[in-house]
């Protein structure tokens, strides 16, 4: 039901509602402008609001009269929001596995990556130079992860390093890797 005409129902309830009620229901629309900016979707907002006005009057008797009403529903609607979240990101996607395959065939080859554009448009002198110029430790784990294509669980364990390290390694590696190879480009 939208917002304009359940506040107007209320309304006209008028001295059946109690003060709580009364005053949680003031503070509908700030709910939903938040609800709103939180969900992007004018229905997931409403659902998001109805869901915390119900549990808020749920817990109506633990609300403690004196402190701010509008704090305690904001909070409500904010872990709602959060608890949701939470849930849909463990909840497995269904997907029909033609549609992934029909989508894999309507794609024209590999994806062209910054990295393969980069390789594609560096000569293999610069390339190697670029890679020996390169600290050990990034040099190994740079060739490991790109050109070997072992995980980063398997780099772990040859490095005898954490999976954390290898990572940075990577990703420090791939960073100098590719500002030396702009800079030969330049030159």
């Amino acid at each position: 039901m939208p917002f304009t005409r359940a506040r107007r129902t209320h309304q006209e309830q008028g001295e059946g509602a109690s003060g709580f009620e009364q005053e949680a229901l003031a503070c509908l629309d700030g709910l939903y402008g938040t609800a709103l900016r939180l969900t992007a979707n004018p229905a997931d907002a409403e659902d998001l609001v109805q869901d915390t006005y119900l549990k808020a009057f749920r817990a109506a008797d633990q609300f403690q009269p004196g402190t701010n009403l509008k704090a305690w529903l904001f909070t409500i609607l904010h872990n709602t929001f959060l608890n949701r979240r939470r849930r849909a990101v463990r909840e497995p996607i269904a997907v029909e596995s033609d549609e992934i395959e029909r989508a894999a065939a309507a794609l024209p080859g590999e994806p062209e990556t910054p990295e393969l554009l980069l390789l594609r448009d560096t000569l293999d002198a610069d390339l190697q130079a670029a890679l020996d110029s390169l600290p050990e430790s990034f040099r190994q784990a740079v060739w490991l992860r790109d050109v070997e294509e072992f995980t980063y669980a398997e780099i772990a364990a040859m490095l005898d390093v954490p999976i954390g390290t290898v990572m940075s390694r990577i990703s420090r590696g791939r960073r100098l890797l590719y500002d030396r190879l702009t800079a030969a480009k330049v030159h």
